[in-house]
């Protein structure tokens, strides 16, 4: 018979192991989101989506993000869930090891689209889809894994990085507003 204290322990550990799992699927989801966006302004990705009929809003900016949500979600669990298990004692190691293991499944499951030009295409077309398919699972591993292991102390690491860019950003455009104003002022004295 579970006591009370035992069933709220258990409720608590529940919630801070979906509060961490939520955590790492957006920053995963997000990573590979903006790798996906970052690979679409390449001119080799507008020839693979030209080659494939690939819609660029479809696939690049609704698709790729719940995909990424999805494989994020899935290698956060394994990774919370199983985290003794996999071999290697750096969290970021073992979420890229989940994330290339999510990319192997994914290679196979999903079949070559019969939209190639002919049989020497296939191979080129394969090869660049891998190429952009192996950077976004690493950097969504790399990410997933650094979220796991920061705790408290980092969200006071990331607040400095966070203001002294705002800070920077600040400072640049003053000193801009401050040249215009200089440029608009001593032109405006030039001119009678």
């Amino acid at each position: 018979m579970e006591t009370r204290a035992t069933g709220r322990s258990k409720r608590q550990t529940s919630y801070e192991f979906y509060k961490k799992l939520y955590k790492l699927t957006i920053g995963g989801g997000v990573v590979f989101w903006a790798i996906t966006i970052a690979f679409s302004l390449l001119p080799i990705a507008a020839e693979f989506r030209a080659a494939l009929s690939i819609s660029y809003i479809q696939v690049v900016l609704v698709e790729s993000l719940l995909g990424g949500m999805i494989i994020a979600c899935c290698a956060s669990y394994f990774l919370l869930r199983f985290f003794d298990k996999i071999p290697t004692k750096n969290p970021i190691l073992k979420s890229v090891i989940l994330s290339f293991v999510a990319l192997v499944i994914t290679i196979i499951l999903i079949p070559n689209p019969p939209g190639f030009h002919g049989p020497g295409d296939a191979l080129y077309y394969f090869l660049i889809g891998v190429m952009f398919n192996v950077a976004r699972f690493l950097f969504l591993g790399i990410v997933v894994g650094y979220l796991s292991k920061v705790g408290p102390q980092c969200r006071c690491i990331t607040l400095g990085f966070v203001r002294s860019w705002t800070g920077l950003l600040v400072r640049t455009h003053t000193h801009t507003q401050n040249r215009r104003f200089k440029f608009r002022r001593s032109h405006h004295d030039s001119h009678p």
